[in-house]
């Protein structure tokens, strides 16, 4: 799917758009937008739309490509909330027109697994980041590993975080780590108010790469693992990695693409 990234639908499928699905995030705008389109166009079930339209801001984007990865359906998202980076604008004429000329972009999540401290087993997946916090006053002490070769012995920090491309703009970017333009094969590895090394600000990272990160001390200083919205609590060790073979499809509206959003982010002071 590589060679498909950021080309109009209609080269991705031969299906047609006629069957739209809608969802809300369920604030009263989105449900007011839904209402609003449902009548113009109409809505069929998720499953069986050709596109969905996502209502809301990018929490409820997340969640619908979450739903959705894998699936071939892409997603076009329209901002009825509060943040709104990976959504478009809100416009109720000439939808059908927006979607056949909007930019698909194909995105890979994050694969997690985590070790907790009873040993346990735990999956997920995260489209923006993975990130391990600190539970309590104690700052975590955390080993990085990139494939099986150990790079940084101790981090003394409230956390840090992996970001993908897509999710470079997003908690990556508040704790001062790179923009990631969406077709470069990196990933952010980014610490979060580390103490020491001080002086150390993060790393990129092929994303073919394998990270495992070890909490040093888990019962003393609890770690914490959220891959996007799903949390996993005292945790011991996390290995991180691209699910390449996992494609999901994010819409843009062609004269306010996903590049052009990084470079504005980019340079915005």
């Amino acid at each position: 799917m590589q060679d498909l990234m950021d080309a109009p639908l209609d080269t991705l499928s031969p299906r047609s758009l006629e069957h739209i699905g809608f969802v809300a995030s369920g604030t009263p705008e989105a449900n007011a937008a839904l209402e609003e389109l449902t009548g113009v166009y109409g809505n069929v079930p998720l499953t069986e739309a050709d596109v969905i339209v996502a209502l809301g801001g990018d929490g409820l984007m997340l969640q619908t490509l979450h739903a959705y990865m894998g699936s071939g359906t892409p997603i076009y998202g329209m901002n009825r909330g509060s943040v709104g980076f990976l959504m478009n604008e809100y416009k109720v004429e000439g939808l059908r027109e927006r979607l056949a000329t909007a930019e698909v972009t194909t995105i890979h999540p994050l694969g997690m697994e985590v070790v907790d401290q009873t040993g346990h087993i735990h999956h997920a997946k995260a489209i923006n980041e993975v990130s391990l916090l600190r539970q309590t006053s104690q700052a975590a002490r955390l080993r990085i590993s990139v494939d099986r070769r150990v790079r940084l012995e101790e981090l003394i920090c409230d956390g840090c975080l992996v970001a993908t491309p897509a999710g470079s703009t997003a908690y990556n970017l508040s704790a001062h780590g790179p923009i990631l333009p969406l077709q470069a094969p990196l990933l952010a590895l980014t610490p979060i108010s580390p103490f020491r090394p001080r002086r150390w600000r993060g790393a990129l990272l092929p994303n073919r790469a394998k990270v495992d990160i070890d909490v040093l001390e888990p019962r003393k200083r609890p770690v914490s693992a959220s891959a996007d919205h799903a949390e996993i609590r005292n945790v011991a060790r996390v290995s991180l990695w691209e699910e390449s073979s996992i494609d999901g499809l994010i819409m843009f509206d062609g004269d306010h693409g996903w590049d052009e959003r990084i470079l504005t982010e980019m340079f915005r002071y």
